[in-house]
């Protein structure tokens, strides 16, 4: 987990240093809530504009504003995300979900970008074609991950110690770089599975929706992610 650490704290140091980053590595009592980077009705027609708003307004910031509360009652306002998320099994339930809730959410809003950039990088799309055979193959991995996450939780892509990719998948607000994780690593691809991510739109069909949000990956992104992962 040190290395996963340093890792990290490596990816913040580039130029292009995103959100995420720069959030793992405050301090939680200079946390500030994440500004969604577009229109709710952005990711219109595979997201619609009432769910983006509802799963941003209530539910991401529901999952910050009890954060940062938690945290001050737990008096943990001098340590970074990022020490937190190593330490967590150490730490109430509700320090767990809701810190997980918080920086989930923002790898989520920021995997998809409107319009979708196609922009993957061939840097990205060599460790895909050595992991997993071809992009097809990580999708369906992913997209079967997510299905078979029974109840809420997410599904992953994350760059392990080794600089391969990995799929996988945590329940409830639970992720890779928490200690209590069967899989641990950079995450740099977030499938959030939790009914609210879908249901107005899609009902019961989860895999209507998973499906469908790979039209709105943004590669780009998630390639300098990576790239970033990687870096020493």
């Amino acid at each position: 987990m040190k290395r996963i650490i340093l890792l990290v704290t490596t990816l913040i140091i580039g130029a292009n240093a995103h959100s995420q980053n720069s959030m793992l590595t405050s301090e939680l009592n200079d946390l500030t809530f994440y500004a969604l980077p577009y229109e709710y009705n952005s990711l219109e027609p595979i997201i619609d504009a009432q769910t983006v708003e509802i799963h941003y307004i209530r539910h991401h910031k529901g999952y910050f504003d009890n954060f940062i509360k938690l945290a001050k009652e737990q008096k943990l306002d001098n340590i970074t995300l990022l020490e937190l998320f190593d330490s967590i099994s150490k730490y109430p339930v509700g320090i767990r979900n809701n810190a997980g809730g918080y920086y989930n959410h923002v790898l989520y809003w920021e995997n998809f970008k409107p319009g979708n950039r196609k922009g993957i990088s061939k840097a990205l799309n060599e460790a895909i074609v050595r992991d997993f055979g071809s992009i097809e193959n990580l999708i369906a991995k992913v997209n079967d991950a997510a299905l078979k996450r029974f109840g809420s939780g997410w599904a992953w892509v994350v760059v392990v110690d080794n600089g391969l990719l990995k799929v996988c998948s945590t329940q409830n607000q639970d992720n890779p770089l928490m200690d209590n994780s069967e899989v641990k690593g950079i995450p740099i691809i977030a499938v959030d599975v939790w009914e609210h991510a879908y249901y107005l739109k899609y009902k019961n069909k989860r895999a209507d929706y998973v499906n469908g949000i790979w039209d709105l990956i943004n590669w780009e992104e998630v390639s300098e992610l990576y790239a970033n992962a990687l870096k020493k």
